[in-house]
């Protein structure tokens, strides 16, 4: 603490945007008080970023704004593939695929599913869930400056209406300020990668007899390719409302002045095919798609999260949903440094775990955008499309010491998605009842770790309850499956395989950690499960 501070809050955090409104309101879950500076007015008026995956979605059915999100979502709710095409009008018409997920298939993986949701919509969703939890959210306030020492941050913000300067002292300080993110460049930390890739303009615009155009085709976007314009066309509200990203081209002299309305009319009229189409230009801004991935995620008790940490090409959404969930890795172990059931060495783990799932991701990204042919994106396909790409949504895994007895030879993110529950793997989702009421597998985990037992683990479990205990850990013990008694009892769905869908026998035991990612298991029964636990968990958690 520092006598001289104005406020004094365990977290400080800088951007308020997907990542650090997420990271507000996962730590807000868990009961970290924190305060949360913008340096912009108001949340995303312009909708991009909509792509929500299904760990995304996962993540925030366990924060309990799932039901929001996609009622905000709604008007989207029928879009689903991603068209390629000459025109709206022309005759070459490429489904690259029609369904998100062809024939439901998903559900068996997870209680959720895939949501488009655009960031001016989603937004407002994180901040109202984050200001009924009580967090402290402001908007127009920026980082001057900050110093850090082995007890905690010295920030400097400021107030930009008034300009009223107030120094916060915080325990740790987590920067979701974008890819130029001025936390990462005070810090020193570089970039790797391959750099920007292409640069576009993002036009929203009103036409209302464009939907007459599309017609029954509900893509979530359509590429249009021809010799006088292309781009990528959104629906916002597949009627009216829509976004059309052209390409910028300012490596050959470009500038964004040269996007008048005129010429963006004309672009959109030339990519549609409709040449007399009523367009109201109501908005432009410019992005660009880049691969870089920071050099570390943070040095001392500052950490990156989000962009500020990794740039991805925009195909797939990756970016977002990696920066989403690099704020729940990063909530969870904040949380239990700060509440005393984890060592501090547990938050070196975070970058452990995170930038190589980043890394791959990445590549991933550039390489479904070449193989769309994002306009603007002049690099050939490799060959095949690529498969897989459930792995990267649900397959990553973590190595670090915050997982026990992970395989040193499996990949950040795997060539194919594999169920299992394998240390550092997402745990599996089953269906199970608890007092009469149905809830997956992976709604247990939030608030600690969680050991799960079949019928014959009655060891494991008991030795999970004296454990928890013993160290002051809030570890929750549930069986599934079995008689009533000490603990929780949980009965799954019938035909169900709790062990089957673990990977262990009846007698075995799964450590889950308040992520949903495995950290340790028990293929079968031990005769010292009391001795176990203990160095297990001790270890998982960096407890001495």
């Amino acid at each position: 603490m520092t006598a001289n501070a104005d406020e004094n809050v365990p977290v400080l955090i800088v951007g308020g945007s997907l990542v650090g409104l997420s990271a507000s309101l996962f730590l807000g879950r868990l009961g970290v008080r924190h305060l949360l500076v913008e340096r912009h007015a108001a949340t995303s008026h312009h909708p991009r970023g909509r792509g929500n995956n299904v760990r995304t979605m996962e993540l925030y059915r366990t924060a309990g704004v799932e039901p929001r999100i996609r009622a905000a979502a709604s008007v989207l709710a029928d879009n689903h593939g991603i068209l390629q095409a000459d025109t709206l009008t022309g005759a070459e018409q490429e489904w690259l695929f029609r369904e998100i997920d062809p024939g439901g298939g998903l559900a068996r993986l997870s209680p959720a599913g895939w949501c488009l949701c655009s960031q001016n919509d989603l937004e407002p969703e994180l901040l109202a869930a984050a200001r009924e939890l009580g967090a402290d959210i402001r908007f127009g306030t920026e980082l001057d400056s900050f110093e850090q020492d082995q007890d905690g941050v010295t920030a400097v913000v400021t107030d930009r209406d008034s300009g009223r300067k107030r120094t916060v002292r915080a325990q740790y300080l987590v920067a979701a300020d974008g890819p130029r993110s001025p936390v990462r460049e005070r810090l020193g930390i570089g970039c790797g990668g391959r750099g920007d890739l292409f640069h576009n303009v993002s036009i929203t615009f009103r036409a209302k007899r464009l939907a007459d155009e599309v017609g029954d085709r509900r893509f979530i976007v359509c590429y249009l390719r021809n010799s006088e314009g292309s781009g990528a066309l959104l629906p916002v509200d597949n009627k009216e409302s829509w976004v059309f990203h052209a390409p910028w081209r300012p490596d050959s002299g470009e500038t964004l002045e040269d996007f008048t309305d005129e010429r963006c009319t004309a672009l959109i009229r030339a990519a549609t095919g409709v040449a007399d189409l009523e367009v109201e230009i109501t908005g432009k801004a410019p992005w660009h798609a880049a691969e870089r991935v920071a050099d570390g995620y943070g040095r001392g008790r500052v950490f990156l999260a989000g962009d500020s940490a990794h740039e991805m090409s925009p195909t797939g959404a990756f970016g977002s949903n990696t920066g989403i969930q690099d704020a729940h890795n990063l909530a969870w172990k904040l949380a239990a440094v700060l509440q005393g059931w984890a060592g501090p060495e547990l938050l070196d783990s975070y970058e452990a775990e995170r930038r190589p799932v980043a890394l791959a991701t990445a590549a991933r990204a550039s390489a479904r955008s070449a193989e769309h042919r994002h306009p603007g994106y002049d690099v050939s396909p490799g060959t095949g499309k690529q498969a897989g790409m459930l792995a990267v949504v649900l397959g990553y895994r973590y190595h670090s010491g915050a997982v026990h007895g992970a395989d040193p030879e499996e990949s950040a993110v795997p060539e194919q998605f594999r169920p299992g529950a394998e240390p550092g793997s997402r745990a599996p989702h089953l269906w199970v009842n608890r007092d009469g009421v149905r809830l997956s597998t992976l709604d247990l985990y939030e608030r600690g770790p969680v050991l799960l037992t079949g019928p014959g683990g009655r060891a494991w479990h008991e030795a999970g309850l004296r454990v928890a205990e013993e160290l002051g850990v809030p570890l929750e013990c549930h069986r599934i499956g079995g008689e009533p008694g000490p603990g929780s009892v949980l009965q799954p769905d019938e035909g169900a395989d709790w062990a089957q869908a673990h990977g262990v026998a009846e007698d075995g035991a799964v450590l889950v950690r308040p992520d949903g990612f495995v950290a340790w298991r028990a293929v079968t029964g031990d005769d010292r499960p009391l001795q176990v636990l203990t160095e297990v968990l001790g270890a998982v958690l960096s407890r001495a």
